[in-house]
């Protein structure tokens, strides 16, 4: 019996070192939904292609069985060039433990609504999101990302013009950053990609790929 009440007596003293709750150390985590990157030498001859890849962590899953879907959630992605004008945006479904990937060139910056004409460089915005629509989105964490980096060995600044990088081009990879999601952030961020939508006639809405479906 003195062991039982030692043992019982060891477990109450973990638990209210733990705040009361014995599973406090596997429930935490960042609950962040909101994270920015860059992309560089996109569209660029002799350059590989970018890659954003972003994960549903599966924290929003249910108990329902598995292959059934369920804990979906949205990455509202958008994408601005090197002059603060954001060209694209979309909102692309991920669902419990499932993976995203969007190809730079091909999907993030193929389909922009200015018609100026290929970005190289500027940066990319996600919000981890409840909504389906990315001129709304609905803060909620559960999304996790990447974005591989194509980088240049070297760069000339002509007089006036545009740096050109030049290769041989390697590839780097970081998770992107968390940040700070302000009301006037998320709400100029739905909006601007509302007007651009409309205005570009349905230019603008960057394709999603397939969930599961890595390049």
């Amino acid at each position: 019996m003195k062991k039982v009440g030692l043992l019982l007596l060891s477990i109450l003293a973990i638990t209210l070192m733990l705040g009361g709750n014995a599973f406090a150390g596997v429930v935490g985590g960042d609950l962040s939904y909101y994270f920015v990157t860059y992309f560089s030498n996109a569209n660029t001859s002799g350059a590989p292609d970018g890659t954003l890849r972003v994960i549903n962590d599966g924290s929003q899953a249910t108990s329902a069985p598995e292959g059934v879907e369920n804990g979906t959630l949205w990455a509202a992605i958008y994408v601005f060039d090197d002059s603060q004008e954001m060209r694209s945006c979309c909102a692309c479904k991920i669902t419990s433990d499932g993976l995203l990937s969007e190809s730079v060139n091909k999907e993030l910056t193929a389909n922009e609504f200015t018609g100026r004409g290929e970005m190289n460089r500027g940066v990319i915005k996600v919000i981890s999101s409840w909504s389906w629509d990315p001129t709304a989105p609905s803060p909620y964490s559960g999304l996790r990302g990447w974005m591989t980096h194509i980088q240049a060995t070297s760069t000339t600044l002509p007089a006036g013009k545009q740096p050109v990088e030049k290769g041989p081009f390697f590839v780097t990879e970081t998770a992107l950053a968390d940040s700070n999601l302000s009301s006037t952030e998320l709400w100029n961020l739905g909006t601007l990609c509302s007007y651009g939508l409309t205005i570009g006639s349905g230019y603008g809405l960057c394709p999603c790929t397939p969930e599961d479906y890595d390049f």
